[in-house]
């Protein structure tokens, strides 16, 4: 998802050798440990150059966290632009650290809140430009640059400090080893925020190590989408430092009323000259303002420590302090550092994997890594969090309030892996979303929420597949009923009802999603028992006819008079021709809930098998950005599993182990595109393990060829009958990648999918690999 971008400046790439993580080549230990073999450096690239276009790379962070936590704690590299991570692997100077980052994301980003940085010598008061002008950013060692799941260290050779970092759910801590100086400091600018700043800022000294306080973030700051996005929220923190606070102070920028503080004009020149003219404060115990920062500064000997550690919370300055208290004031960094590695190891132990090369192992259990970055917490450790109303509730133990769901990315693989693995999760998100849309007043699903927002990000409605597919799947711990009507309520808001279709602009991605979307009604209303409303959302479901233009044979933009638009020349493969982020080749196969209807259109199997071959055999061998099948982005990923329902498996088997080769690697730039909350990483987990949906909200599940020689799921008894369900591929290897026969608990299966009852019951599939197709199985 890469959402309606100018085009960014090129970055100039630098070499992406030297990356240090923690990897082990031990392959022939019993017990694998997953955080051995996790990478956050992967997908860590926002570069424009690498990617060759527009969208640039991963956008994955490589700082501290925890599974699904508030708290990022990670390196930022730069503020403005379209780098939603607030670090690319290329840039040459850090700026600092903050404690919320967003992973993956493909418009202008935000949080990056509460930027922490080690300086020495005389105080400057803004981060500064890398490329042009002079603040206290440092330049750091490359080659000290170290990230494992729930810790990162780096020297910041300006300064000679070691910097690390590590994080509770809801805190986070860093550890500074400073050289000897008589002026050594640690900054804190609470303005920042990732593209754009935060509008208000208050902070207190509460006592000789701690100081409180909280950072507003408003649209007219900037954020999520440049202020578009709507994300509007308040970070609270309670910070403790390990050295006594003898000589503080504040900076205050005057920055005039009438200023734009967005995402360019903070990282201009007129605007960091007037926060390099701040007055500096040194008589005060607290202050508030429109851009403040605060330092405290100390001598250090060579090789002293200096810790410090952060409780946040989006809901109050209790909140904060009680986060912290719960959760890490007794603890030192070594402590929580260990603590992080254990709770990654716990989460990253419900896939367990058996073969592949030590560089698959790392893609995997880093792309799982990645798929439990979000949808995270947004509630405190007593279980109140900001509602859909921005009002404080009171949490009644049924769920946990999380936050970033960036729905027309994660309901294809991200939510069905979490149906498997995590059900849970899937339980909390449909809660928050359910409760938002109550609490709110607009009893409707918001398609990309961050922090309680209703952005208005992508289109189609994403959360009724997540929906279906969850209830469909047995995990219905929700009001049913009450999701059943902003269900319909979304389709009646954002549809295809005026028409029978929706018009230009983006008719085709509009019209095709809408429709999915409303089949993904009509079966959660045939499991309610709502034959009336099965019968409707089914027949809705079939507005993809009403853009197929028989006589192009394809999927065809369509005006609101009823005309078709004009056709190019090039009109199936011209990017933004009635498709958003994509072509009419690419999202024309995106009927996944009626495939016999849109074959019949197409002109019949043959035909769509040459075709779909035809879209494969064009695709580069990089699988970067293209106009055939363009792994990079969401609309093209249950192509590879048509052919399964085409009769033709041998071909998926192909084609997902190609793309798990060449999209993914254990290096930066080892995502082909935006990350996307976890999309990316989630298709290769399934399709590395030989399973992958073809159609959230039924329960079919495509059998494909696995990279691994066994892949162990955990179940959850909770919703799940069954305790594992594991994968085997017998003599598999890189020739090997063709299906031969399969077993299912030991029994002959002939077909080429599951139901995913046979997964949530336990059990083994068995695959017997070859070096050539065999066409007489699964067919």
């Amino acid at each position: 998802m890469v959402l309606f971008k100018n085009t960014a400046k090129l970055l100039i790439l630098s070499s992406f050798l030297g990356i240090t993580a923690c990897t082990s080549t031990n392959t022939m230990n019993a017990e694998l440990i997953p955080t051995d073999y996790v990478n956050p450096f992967i997908g860590a690239s926002t570069s424009v150059g690498a990617a060759g276009v527009y969208h640039g790379l991963g956008k994955t962070f490589p700082g501290a966290t925890t599974p699904y936590g508030m708290v990022q704690v990670s390196p930022n590299t730069i503020t403005g632009g379209d780098n939603g991570s607030g670090y690319s692997y290329e840039h040459k100077t850090i700026e600092g650290f903050a404690f919320t980052q967003m992973s993956g994301v493909g418009w202008f980003g935000d949080l990056g809140n509460f930027l922490v940085m080690p300086t020495t010598g005389e105080l400057q008061k803004i981060a500064g430009r890398e490329d042009s002008i002079k603040g206290y950013r440092s330049v750091y060692n490359k080659a000290t640059e170290v990230a494992k799941a729930g810790y990162y260290s780096v020297e910041l050779t300006d300064y000679k400090i070691k910097a690390e970092s590590s994080s509770t759910p809801h805190c986070g801590i860093l550890r500074f080893t400073f050289p000897a100086h008589e002026q050594s400091r640690i900054q804190i600018d609470l303005a920042r925020r990732v593209g754009g700043t935060s509008t208000a800022q208050y902070v207190k000294v509460v006592d000789d190590n701690t100081i409180q306080g909280w950072m507003k973030c408003t649209p007219d700051g900037g954020g999520w989408g440049n202020g578009e996005g709507s994300a509007d929220y308040t970070v609270y923190y309670y910070a403790q430092f390990s050295k006594p606070l003898n000589n503080y102070g504040f900076w205050s920028a005057d920055i005039p009323d009438g200023w734009t503080r967005k995402r360019d004009q903070v990282v201009g020149l007129p605007y960091l000259q007037r926060v390099s003219q701040a007055s500096i404060i040194k008589d005060k115990k607290e202050l508030a303002g429109k851009h403040l920062g605060f330092f405290t500064e100390f001598p250090t000997a060579e090789g002293e420590e200096v810790e410090l550690k952060v409780g946040i919370s989006f809901v109050d300055m209790e909140g904060a302090t009680n986060n912290f208290k719960q959760e890490i004031a007794s603890k030192n960094f070594d402590q929580v550092k260990q603590e992080a590695n254990d709770l990654w190891n716990k989460e990253l132990n419900r896939v367990k994997i058996t073969g592949g090369t030590d560089d698959e192992k790392t893609v995997f259990y880093t792309a799982l890594y990645h798929t439990m970055i979000d949808p995270r917490i947004y509630a405190d450790v007593d279980g109140r969090y900001v509602g859909g109303d921005h009002q404080i509730h009171e949490g009644d133990g049924t769920f946990t309030k999380r936050t970033i769901f960036s729905g027309w990315d994660v309901f294809r693989s991200q939510f069905p892996l979490q149906t498997i693995i995590n059900p849970r999760l899937v339980s909390d998100q449909l809660n928050s979303l359910i409760t938002m849309a109550e609490q709110s007043g607009r009893e409707y699903y918001e398609r990309w929420e961050v922090l309680n927002s209703y952005s208005g990000c992508m289109l189609g409605n994403p959360a009724l597949s997540v929906l279906a597919d969850a209830y469909v799947k047995g995990i219905r711990t929700y009001d049913a009923e009450k999701a059943y009507q902003y269900a319909v309520n979304t389709s009646r808001k954002f549809g295809n009802d005026l028409l029978g279709y929706t018009p230009e602009p983006l008719s085709i991605s509009y019209t095709l999603e809408y429709a999915y979307a409303d089949w993904c009604i009509s079966q959660l209303a045939k499991a309610l028992g709502k034959e009336d409303g099965y019968k409707l959302f089914y027949e809705k479901g079939q507005a993809y006819y009403n853009i197929f233009d028989k006589e192009k044979e394809w999927f065809r933009p369509r005006k609101a008079d009823g005309t078709w638009e004009a056709w190019p020349e090039n009109a199936r493969t011209k990017e933004w021709y009635g498709c958003i982020e994509s072509n009419a080749y690419q999202q024309g196969w995106f009927v996944p809930h009626d495939i016999p209807g849109m074959v019949e259109l197409m002109g019949g199997k043959e035909m769509v098998i040459a075709d779909l071959t035809n879209l494969f055999d064009k695709t580069p061998s990089n699988l970067l950005w293209n106009e055939y099948y363009n792994h990079a982005n969401e609309p093209v990923h249950f192509v590879p599993f048509l052919f399964n329902q085409l009769d033709v498996p041998w071909n998926t088997q192909k084609w997902t182990r190609y793309i798990c080769e060449k999209a993914y690697a254990n290096k930066v730039e080892g995502i082909v595109g935006n990350e996307d909350v976890g999309q990316m990483s989630a298709w290769y987990i399934l399709a590395a393990s030989g399973i992958h949906p073809s159609c959230p909200g039924n329960t079919r599940m495509e059998i494909t060829s696995p990279i691994f020689d066994k892949i162990e799921f955990r179940l959850d008894p909770k919703y799940h009958s069954g305790k594992t369900f594991t994968v085997i591929a017998h003599d598999n290897n890189t020739k090997n990648q063709y299906i031969q026969k399969a077993l299912l608990n030991g029994k002959e299966h002939k077909k080429c999918y599951l139901n995913f009852t046979e997964i949530a019951a336990g059990g083994t599939l068995e695959l017997f690999m070859g070096d050539k197709p065999n066409t007489e199985w699964g067919i």
